[in-house]
């Protein structure tokens, strides 16, 4: 009976989601809180053993709320990073460059412009920068001729290549599913390169279905010429974005420190006086927590639903469903979450960053799946959301300021994102089982 009422109460939160009749930022915890009161978790609950209390009061809510800290606080070394190469005119400089290298060939230019967008949100991340980068690339490429919905469509792949290994990102699956960082950076660096072919892919049919036209606009050209020629930048400070991961990967450094590094490297080559460099670092700083707080908030939800659907007495009751449920050889694995990963869309019960990783904490703590094969399904399923979700704010923005419907662009991508998708999940099953 307690497992029918908390598949109801999942059920009913995740469609009061979908419908936007309640965010995330509140559904979570309030899930959390619901799973807790129907499993009967007291408000108290010692451990006579350990004296560790796990009741609702100390276990969930508090406990839950810091269950996630370390990728928080990982988040916002990485947006203070991003504010820093916002600020100090970085970002902008990277575009351009890879707008100069494009030259005046259609399909070249926006390769180039593509792959600048993965390395500028290795790092950054946020609707500020989406704005911020997208008002400069999405003119160059309307300008060049490229059709709006190829346009965002291209934007929104560089951003989903550069977020998969985004180390802000890396953190939080490390802590959501409890796999090591050696396992996510393996599994992350396979995933960036499929999304990376299925973008180059996109490109090339799409640029053939639809037929590009040349008109060259110099006005966008000259305009952004002119942003880059105010903050001109070091030449030096345009590897900022993969110096950080350039530590994690080759000296095995943890996270925070690498971003440190990443943070002091922009400022040396930046600035040009200590007084200046400290002042950026102030200001960037507060900034950069601003961008990170919404992201923080959602971590703060998603480790109480962690710590309620691990609880030992929640577990007990869902067990026997999720064991009849969740396939656990190899090829069901593939055909239920490659099947099912739109269900990461409208903030569904297979996006990580909401309802998923309850699913991911249950199937983990009943030992059903291996944890590298929750974090290989969810992470494929993930491309779906991160790339098409139309409830993405960066997806409405995108496809506004290009004039397009954020519904039609969803259709466009979905072809190509779910088959990103299972291809994820076909190698998660090679690799995990």
């Amino acid at each position: 009976m307690q497992a029918i009422l908390i598949l109801i109460l999942f059920l009913i939160i995740a469609a009061l989601m979908v419908t936007r009749k309640i965010p995330t930022l509140i559904a979570l915890p309030a899930l959390a809180i619901g799973i807790a009161i129907i499993a009967g978790i007291p408000l108290k609950l010692v451990n006579p053993e350990t004296k560790a209390d796990t009741g609702l009061l100390a276990g969930i809510i508090e406990g839950g709320s810091l269950r996630l800290a370390s990728a928080y606080v990982a988040v916002m070394f990485g947006a203070w990073l991003g504010q820093i190469m916002n600020q100090t005119g970085i970002s902008k400089s990277i575009v351009k460059t890879a707008a100069e290298l494009g030259g005046d060939r259609p399909f070249f230019i926006t390769i180039c412009i593509t792959a600048a967008i993965a390395i500028l949100f290795t790092t950054i991340s946020g609707l500020g920068a989406v704005i911020m980068i997208g008002s400069i690339a999405v003119p160059i490429l309307l300008s060049v001729g490229v059709p709006p919905i190829v346009a965002v469509s291209m934007f929104l792949f560089g951003m989903g290549i550069g977020l998969e290994i985004n180390m802000s990102n890396w953190s939080f699956y490390i802590t959501a599913t409890g796999v090591s960082l050696d396992q996510v950076r393996n599994f992350a660096l396979i995933l960036m390169a499929l999304t990376a072919i299925d973008a180059l892919l996109f490109a090339i049919i799409e640029f053939r279905k639809e037929g590009i036209r040349f008109t060259w606009a110099q006005n966008n050209l000259k305009q952004s010429q002119k942003v880059n020629e105010s903050q001109k930048v070091n030449v030096f400070s345009l590897l900022t974005p993969i110096v950080p991961i350039l530590f994690v990967l080759i000296l095995k450094w943890p996270i925070i420190p690498s971003f440190m590094i990443g943070i002091v490297y922009s400022l040396i080559t930046t600035q040009k006086s200590i007084k200046n460099a400290i002042s950026t670092l102030t200001k960037t700083a507060y900034d950069g927590i601003a961008d990170a707080a919404p992201a923080v908030l959602l971590m703060i939800g998603i480790g109480m639903l962690l710590n309620a659907v691990m609880h030992p007495m929640v577990s007990k009751s869902l067990e026997p469903v999720l064991k009849s449920i969740i396939p656990t050889t190899p090829v069901a694995y593939v055909l239920f979450f490659g099947i099912l990963a739109p269900l990461a869309l409208y903030r569904g019960p297979l996006n990580l960053w909401g309802l998923g990783s309850g699913i991911a904490g249950l199937l983990i703590s009943l030992n059903i799946l291996p944890p590298t094969a929750v974090m290989g399904a969810l992470l494929s399923t993930e491309r779906v959301q991160a790339i098409g979700d139309p409830t993405n704010t960066h997806n409405v923005w995108l496809a506004n300021y290009a004039g397009i419907d954020v519904n039609k662009l969803l259709m466009k991508l979905l072809p190509y994102i779910w088959a990103l998708a299972f291809a994820g999940i076909i190698t998660a099953s090679i690799l995990f089982f």
